[in-house]
């Protein structure tokens, strides 16, 4: 959906489940607009980004359901539990290559279902075990008391509703929770009472949803600064893609998020957390499309070492190289995409060429040559999901440099155009086979963007497998780059195509851009060109520091505000 222009879009296009999840999803409409902030604006850290930015403009924010992976992390942190539930769920569908745009993330009676039985599940595992680690209370001290049962379920609902809801409870929705615990007490126990709240609470459109419904403010401004728990929630989400925990909720409480400096240093103290390193290499993952990992498939013929065991270890090995990268080393956008190292199991490691310890079940950290390999561009999981079952594809991996790493989005083809890929009759060398598009002036305009960049990643087979030859003839890795901002000329192979790459501010102005999406959950609009441009200005003199740049994501005007809910009607 990415492109010259976008389509608006309503955030809840949703059919009647129940009431409540109707009504809730029914509520904020989302904004897909057109990109290209400029780089100018305010420096984070700076000030107050509404005086240094106009406070005219409207900041859409719809109402975001939690993703899978979302769910996942929520219910672990909540409740301590191991079961993934949300692998059960309808798949999350995907806008401008990341699977929580707000726009598609919709309700359909499936996910209800699976809903109720996430919950029943859930709730059944929670309450089997000793249930004082679980209530605020000795339960064998007030088995039997009705009224002492009874203050101990209220504080229970006002403790785990608040991280649950991620804010206090509202007296209203402790006496709702409260009537469910009675129903499931009755002609029952504190266990069960108990087991019924975590069922309803699981199901509630305020757990289900980040819901951000402040509208206490002055109602002729066109936007609304979050609340100190819906900055938390924000944040929790943002750095850890989970739910708040009791200290980020007790600072929300103290006021301790109210500045953009409070902000930064709580950002900082997160990205600690073993919980950001999951979170944040999720963002890389869906960037670099790994998710079709899960999908592809290989010839058997032409590739028999493609099997489970492999795909494993290329589904692990981009999430290790990127906290490598991130936690442990220089944390630059050039290390991410020069950095001739490797992390493999021994399914990957025979793929690179090299060894590791028999038996090894995590990835192993391996230097690789230089002139060969290249940071994540030169991974297998990048290179097989950019390929063909039988043979590379030089179009596919040109594409993923475009759309990836420049944000620019080659035309569709047209329809009566056949996409099979060439045949080794018409060509022994990918090159050879692919010279149709150069030729055939339906084809050649678009397939100039792509093509003469993929031809660099010729070198590697179609699992990323290194080679030098292709059908006795040795393979041509030279390149050419058109129409960039900043890196139009030739090169030699993907080395050389990593270091335009890592040197380009079109590349650093993309991937802050493709951060902005991720984080806010939908396409950039025009009232964003403050908050883009800042996160774009940032990353320029932070020379490409990744951490940084997810820091500068909490000091913008789209991370700290939204439209109110009238400025929004169509």
């Amino acid at each position: 959906m990415a492109g010259l222009e976008y389509r608006r879009w309503r955030a809840c296009r949703v059919p009647i489940v129940t009431l409540a999840l109707a009504l809730t999803a029914g509520c904020e409409p989302g904004k897909i607009g057109v990109g290209g902030a400029g780089a100018d604006g305010w420096t984070p850290g700076q000030g107050d980004p509404q005086a240094a930015c106009g406070v005219t403009e409207r900041i859409p924010a719809p109402q975001r359901r939690l993703t899978r992976f979302e769910y996942n992390n929520t219910v672990r942190d909540l409740l301590g539990t191991s079961q993934t539930p949300a692998e059960q769920f309808p798949v999350d569908e995907v806008a401008g290559g990341f699977n929580n745009n707000a726009s598609v993330l919709t309700i359909s009676p499936l996910h209800a279902e699976k809903y109720l039985l996430a919950a029943e599940s859930l709730a059944a595992e929670a309450v089997a075990g000793d249930l004082s680690r679980l209530l605020p209370c000795d339960p064998a001290a007030v088995e039997g008391n009705v009224a002492q049962e009874e203050a101990c379920a209220r504080r229970f609902i006002e403790q785990f509703g608040r991280r649950a809801y991620r804010r206090p409870l509202a007296p209203a929705d402790v006496d709702r929770l409260m009537r469910a615990y009675a129903a499931g007490r009755t002609d029952g126990s504190l266990r069960e009472g108990i087991e019924v709240v975590i069922r309803a609470v699981l199901q509630s459109p305020r757990f289900l949803f980040r819901l951000e419904l402040r509208h206490d403010l002055d109602a002729t401004s066109p936007r609304v600064r979050l609340d100190p728990y819906e900055i938390a929630s924000r944040l929790s989400y943002l750095v850890w893609a989970s739910g708040p925990d009791d200290e980020l909720l007790a600072a929300a409480e103290a006021g301790l998020l109210e500045t953009p400096a409070q902000l930064a240093e709580r950002t900082r103290q997160m990205l600690q957390s073993p919980k950001a390193r999951l979170a944040i290499t999720e963002f890389y993952r869906q960037w670099l499309n790994l998710g079709r990992l899960d999908t592809i498939v290989k010839e058997k013929g032409e590739f028999p070492g493609f099997d489970d065991e492999l795909v494993a270890g290329m589904r692990a090995e981009t999430p290790a190289f990127i906290e490598h990268v991130l936690w442990s080393g220089d944390r630059k956008l050039s290390s991410l995409l020069t950095l001739p190292v490797g992390f493999a199991t021994e399914a990957v490691a025979e793929v690179y060429g090299v060894t590791v310890p028999p038996g090894s079940s995590a990835p192993q950290l391996v230097n690789l040559p230089p002139d060969q390999r290249a940071g994540v561009l030169t991974q297998p999981g990048f290179l097989a999901v950019h390929a063909h079952p039988d043979q590379t594809s030089p179009v596919l991996r040109g594409k993923a440099i475009r759309q990836k790493f420049m944000c620019q989005e080659p035309p569709p083809p047209p329809d009566d155009v056949d996409l099979t890929p060439p045949t080794g009759e018409q060509g022994v060398t990918a090159r050879e086979r692919f010279q149709q598009h150069a030729s055939d002036s339906t084809c050649k305009g678009c397939h100039q963007l792509m093509d003469p960049i993929g031809f660099a990643f010729e070198s590697f087979d179609s699992i990323g497998a290194f080679r030098t030859e292709e059908g006795g003839q040795v393979i041509d890795t030279s390149g050419e780059m058109f129409l960039s901002e900043d890196m139009d000329g030739p090169f030699v192979g993907v080395r050389e195509l990593a270091e335009k790459l890592a040197d380009s501010a079109q590349v650093r102005e993309c991937l802050a851009t493709q951060w902005f999406r991720y984080a806010a959950g939908r396409f950039e609009g025009a009232g964003d060109d403050c908050s883009v441009g800042a996160l774009r200005a940032g990353f320029h003199g932070s020379e490409g520091d990744l951490v940084e740049l997810i820091v500068a994501t909490t000091q913008t005007e789209a991370f700290m505000y939204r439209s109110a809910f009238a400025a929004e009607e169509e």
